[in-house]
């Protein structure tokens, strides 16, 4: 079973990685149940379908999807998102009779306190629970300045140990992840890497969907993308500001999805009038392989923070499915693996100047770009291929389930 907060019809980086783990498990012979919330992140609304309903259970793609209520609220303002959290922690615990036998349990966090859920589960179901950390809160949250209290930081923190504690595996999604929390005490032996990646039979280099271009209005602009969560994380600001510093009048920056500083960052477009930024609401799912082909590159940034040294966002993997060159306004473990692939332009976080020089240098060489794009494609297919790591997530989940050997 799989215990998330996010999920699709939700887009998202977890919603589609769990959606197609969930899918090939299905695939390879096994029965996968999903707990998870009616969909509302990160607007806080939810579809008319699920209104005015405690729970709801359907069946997508041969998954069981059980969904329960959660306090639906914007993806902004702490106390909010901490009781939307806290809802769904609670409100999942009344479909435990509804579960039937469950042989594993695997976590999605963040958020944290679904971990309260599992180690509830646990005891009902008698199952152990791999706790998958594909971001590590509250350090983030700390970071961030999101979360400054000193009581609540003490207890989040013991909360987070005491999980890592009780699973029976710990999973993570960047080798850089799996040796923070090796040296926080960790057992290394109890850690799996479990990466991102991508269906490269879904994202692959495709002729430009003319009608789509037609109805977001992209028209013959060589287009830098930007697709995913509008959020304190990104510095999308930064985008903004290399923007107006972008003199290539046939260059348009494109800002697709949503978030808690999407609001913020359009009255700051407006009130700069940057004409070569468009703003588009979440693309359908489907439809994101279409909205990458017509992008002419990538951007993909996160804050300058320690936390995001052992970050390797999605959509990396997306874009270079695609074959198109990523302008990487990132540090440490993305930006090596950008290098090492070749596959696009790397900048230091949160420099307007030099995203907005690679971001002429890219546009005015198209030769490079193409060749950076390709490069990219071989590199995923060679290593982040999403049926590759589905394979290792059934193994993950055999490994745990299976009873420990008697001493």
């Amino acid at each position: 079973m799989l215990l998330t907060h996010y999920f699709p019809p939700e887009i998202g980086a977890p919603q589609s990685r769990l959606y197609e783990l969930a899918a090939r498990t299905v695939a390879s012979g096994h029965e996968v149940t999903v707990l998870t919330t009616f969909p509302n992140y990160p607007t806080g609304v939810i579809p008319d379908s699920y209104r005015r309903r405690f729970r709801v259970e359907e069946k997508i793609d041969g998954i069981r999807v059980i969904r329960t209520w959660v306090y639906a609220t914007p993806n902004r303002g702490f106390l909010r998102r901490l009781l939307n959290h806290l809802s769904f922690a609670l409100s999942s615990l009344t479909a435990a009779s509804r579960l039937g036998h469950v042989d594993v349990f695997f976590v999605e966090s963040p958020p944290l306190f679904i971990g309260l859920a599992a180690l509830t589960f646990q005891r009902l179901k008698r199952a152990p629970f791999i706790f998958n950390v594909s971001d590590i809160w509250p350090q983030s949250a700390v970071e961030l300045g999101a979360l400054k209290n000193r009581l609540a930081i003490r207890l989040a923190e013991w909360l987070e140990m005491h999980l890592y504690l009780k699973a029976a595996r710990i999973s993570v999604v960047t080798p850089g992840m799996l040796e923070r929390l090796v040296a926080r005490g960790v057992p290394r032996e109890r850690m799996a890497l479990l990466t991102n990646g991508v269906d490269t039979l879904v994202f692959r280099p495709a002729p430009p969907n003319i009608e789509l271009a037609r109805r977001l209005g992209l028209g013959e602009y060589k287009v830098f993308l930007y697709a995913g969560t509008h959020g304190m994380a990104q510095g999308l600001d930064t985008v903004l500001e290399a923007a107006r510093r972008t003199r290539n009048t046939e260059v348009l920056y494109v800002l697709a999805g949503e978030g808690a500083e999407k609001e913020v960052l359009m009255q700051q477009a407006r009130s700069q009038g940057l004409d070569n930024v468009r703003f588009l609401p979440n693309q359908p799912k489907r439809e994101m392989p279409d909205l990458i082909n017509l992008a002419y590159s990538s951007i993909v940034p996160l804050k300058r923070l320690d936390l995001f040294r052992s970050a390797l966002p999605s959509k990396m993997f997306e874009s270079m499915a695609v074959a198109r060159p990523i302008v990487a306004s990132l540090w440490g473990e993305a930006a090596d693996m950008v290098e090492f692939a070749r596959c696009g332009i790397v900048i230091e976080p949160e420099s307007p100047e030099a995203m907005a020089a690679a971001v002429e240098r890219l546009a005015a060489d198209p030769r490079l770009a193409h060749e950076l794009g390709e490069n990219g494609r071989r590199y995923v297919e060679k290593n982040f291929d999403r049926e590759t790591i589905a394979r290792r997530f059934v193994e993950l989940l055999e490994t745990a389930a299976r009873p420990a050997p008697s001493q």
